[in-house]
């Protein structure tokens, strides 16, 4: 049986290797992005806040960040704020829908949106043309990491649209399927090939299943 190359632009933990273990998948991992946490400034209780990154999630739990009301971006990023005892009132499988979710039923609220500085532009560009009215806090810096790679992969795991920009900075995705762990990567990837499939969640476990089933078939 062939062996099939994938490479995963995020380094994955000990269970999430795991999910692979008894597959004929080789697997080469980097991490295509570092994240700088900046302090956060802002100790007043915040009414309203945007939370559409588990990076954003976990700077704002350890500074014991008080939020009243969070909405969120994705399960894990709920769940993680969940379990800290932070009220989440609404969730949305991406930020175009959280946006259309704020639309329809908190339009007259104000809100802070906690993001990173290469934040999207879908939720503050949809927010901004329905008059919603709302701050942004940079909570972190990403930088790319670009690694050459040689070899030619089959397929290549994407958990971010950085990541995407990161790799294909320095290489070609050529004939390898990209899957990606949500539509906001795969939009990023869009660019650069067709060759796409995308999670039907967003976490890092489901893409890599995607990733088993597709090569299964």
């Amino acid at each position: 049986m062939r062996c099939i190359k994938v490479l995963s632009t995020k380094k994955l933990t000990q269970s999430q290797r795991k999910i692979i273990a008894n597959t004929n998948i080789g697997l080469v991992a980097y991490n295509a992005i570092s994240i700088e946490k900046l302090v956060l400034t802002n100790k007043f209780v915040i009414e309203n806040a945007i939370v559409t990154s588990q990076h954003s999630a976990r700077i704002l739990v350890k500074s014991e960040a008080q939020l009243k009301n969070v909405f969120c971006v994705g399960k894990k990023t709920a769940s993680l704020l969940i379990e800290n005892s932070y009220n989440v009132i609404e969730t949305a499988k991406n930020a175009s829908g959280l946006a259309g979710i704020i639309i329809k039923n908190y339009k007259n609220d104000s809100f802070v949106f906690f993001c990173g500085d290469k934040r999207r532009e879908e939720l503050p560009r949809i927010l901004s043309e329905n008059k919603v009215d709302f701050t942004e806090q940079i909570l972190y810096k990403t930088t790319l990491n670009s690694q050459r790679f040689k070899e030619e992969f089959d397929g290549v795991l994407f958990f971010s649209p950085s990541a995407v920009q990161s790799y294909t900075q320095v290489n070609s995705l050529k004939n390898a399927i990209a899957f990606c762990i949500g539509n906001t990567t795969a939009n990023e990837a869009k660019k650069h090939t067709s060759n796409i499939v995308v999670s039907t969640q967003t976490t890092i476990e489901a893409t890599m299943d995607e990733l088993i089933r597709y090569f299964k078939g």
